[in-house]
């Protein structure tokens, strides 16, 4: 007798977990396959976690998250982003921002509520949304439009049953940004469906190559009021293992949320969010030195790829590249699971991020320079041997 549910029975393993833990048990690999910085967290922000065990602040902190902590966010969205967000009623403080996904959409879905999932996505919006009784509908995006949404595709997939929007720009795993002028054209259909609730992921948004900064869809008109925008520590200050994100939103949802995060969480830790207050107030200058180091892998990963002929987009977000493997003939999961064990270079098949992500890999660049050469050298030695 198995007391497991058939939701759960039926929900596919993670393409990226699946993957790697056939390459956790081999020798001599080269990865480009992890979604983490390579940086260590800055010296200060440690050392502020430090200083908090120390003087014994172990205590629970508020449900919504420590007060320092929610006001130090509601400067930053402010300064940053141009958001203005109440920190006692529009701000909360999560376990990274899986959790924010996970309550955001349980607290806004009815059971067979339709929820847009712009893909290739990050592989656990699907599944949230099925654990929370939804039904995800696939918006897919393209390599001749650089992977940005189109207004057309979303307008074509909304239905009198969609309750909300997932958007991820820069996105994970394909390196996308939309710009202002591609905001402003979705949200032109979306304002003709008021009653769609937008969750934009914006983890990635410290990490954008490009001359203007990053600009969030809650800054366009009519879009304020029903978005709710998802951010952490985890990229940008390369706090991963802190396990420490937010929401910000309209005050309804985020009291909605809430009510879930206290009887499941009770609180993110409470030594992360004293640390995570003074990465915002002090490690920002940290923040661009990582970008600048960033943006120089993705040009040498970028012109390496176009020198060995393979088509690729450039990616002007995140720190992923997303080229195609079209020209070889085989299915992604092939072509991956060949690089391993032929060449011991771990790469993830496109298909983890969604069925239109056939015919291409993810590649990271939170590596170092020389594991970097080392995973195009053996990238190229197997292409030539495939040719």
């Amino acid at each position: 007798m198995s007391f497991v549910t058939s939701t759960v029975k039926n929900l596919p393993a993670s393409g990226i977990r699946k993957f790697f833990d056939v390459a956790a048990e081999m020798k001599d690999i080269i990865s480009l396959g992890v979604g983490e910085p390579d940086f260590f967290t800055p010296w200060n922000v440690r050392e502020e976690a430090i200083y908090s065990l120390e003087h014994r602040r172990t205590a629970y902190t508020s449900n919504s998250g420590h007060p320092a902590l929610r006001k130090a966010i509601s400067a930053y969205m402010n300064e940053r982003f141009n958001l203005t967000y109440n920190e006692k009623e529009q701000v909360i403080i999560t376990v990274g921002v899986s959790e924010a996904i996970d309550i955001a959409l349980r607290t806004v879905i009815e059971p067979g509520d339709e929820v847009l999932v712009i893909e290739p996505c990050y592989v656990s919006y699907r599944a949230c949304v099925i654990l929370a009784g939804g039904v995800p509908v696939t918006v897919p995006t393209h390599a001749e439009h650089n992977f940005r949404v189109q207004p057309e595709d979303i307008e074509s997939r909304i239905t009198p049953r969609t309750k909300a929007i997932m958007l991820c720009y820069p996105s994970n795993p394909t390196g996308a940004i939309m710009e202002k002028a591609d905001l402003e054209k979705i949200c032109t259909v979306l304002r003709k469906h008021p009653n769609i609730l937008v969750i934009s992921d914006e983890v990635y948004a410290e990490l954008t190559y490009t001359n203007e900064p990053h600009i969030s869809i809650a800054t366009l008109p009519d879009m304020y009021n029903r978005t709710l925008v998802l951010n952490g520590f985890s990229k940008a200050f390369a706090m991963t293992g802190w396990r420490l994100g937010f929401a910000c939103g309209p005050a309804d949802l985020i009291a909605g949320m809430i009510k879930i995060h206290q009887y499941v969480i009770m609180c993110a830790p409470t030594t992360a969010q004293l640390a995570g207050v003074e990465a915002l107030k002090n490690g920002m200058d940290g923040v661009q030195k990582m970008r600048d180091e960033y943006n120089d892998r993705r040009r040498l990963l970028v012109d390496a790829f176009k020198t060995m002929g393979v088509d690729c987009f450039e990616p002007l977000g995140a720190f992923y590249l997303f080229p195609s493997i079209k020209k070889t003939g085989i299915p992604s999961d092939e072509f991956c699971t060949r690089l391993l064990m032929e060449k011991r270079l771990a790469v993830v098949p496109g298909t983890a991020f969604g069925e239109c992500g056939e015919g291409f890999i993810r590649c990271s660049y939170a590596y170092s320079v020389a594991e970097l050469k080392e995973a195009l050298r053996r990238l190229e030695e197997f292409l030539q041997e495939l040719r």
